[in-house]
């Protein structure tokens, strides 16, 4: 039989009396490596991208728990952008309720302070769930 791990329940601490979108911890004493092993000849660079404004945020094909760090911090980045921000849906196939619940707070956060947000493209997926979970009037999404 496996034990599973009790959760640990700081990182719900830290955002209480905040928004949950509020700036990252940094981890103490950790970095982070990008996974490149080197820029030498041998390696191959990425072609250039281009890049939508800094207003606009594609969403990946899956929003799901284990890329809510990452979609969190890319939220949090557009938080007090002054213009509207696009969130472009085109691309998401798979979202759960923690991808639910961290696009939910963006769009309450910035509704709450008069910035609006906007849909680019469309996701049944997106609409299903917001649907669900009586979410559609507050997301404003598109029909």
């Amino acid at each position: 039989m496996n034990k599973r791990k009790k959760a640990s329940s700081s990182a719900s601490r830290s955002t209480r009396g905040g928004h949950l979108l509020g700036p990252p911890r940094a981890a103490a004493g950790r970095t982070k490596s990008n996974g490149n092993k080197g820029t030498g000849p041998g390696s191959r660079k990425a072609a250039p991208q281009i890049e939508p404004p800094s207003n606009t945020l594609a969403l990946a094909a899956e929003c799901t728990v284990s890329d809510a760090g990452s979609l969190k911090e890319r939220l949090a980045g557009l938080l007090d952008e002054p213009q509207a921000v696009t969130l472009d849906i085109t691309a998401l196939q798979r979202i759960d309720t923690a991808g639910m619940q961290l696009i939910t707070a963006f769009v309450r956060e910035r509704a709450g302070h008069g910035r609006p947000v906007e849909w680019q493209g469309t996701a049944p997926v997106l609409a299903t769930a917001a649907h669900l979970l009586g979410l559609t009037s507050l997301l404003k999404l598109p029909a």
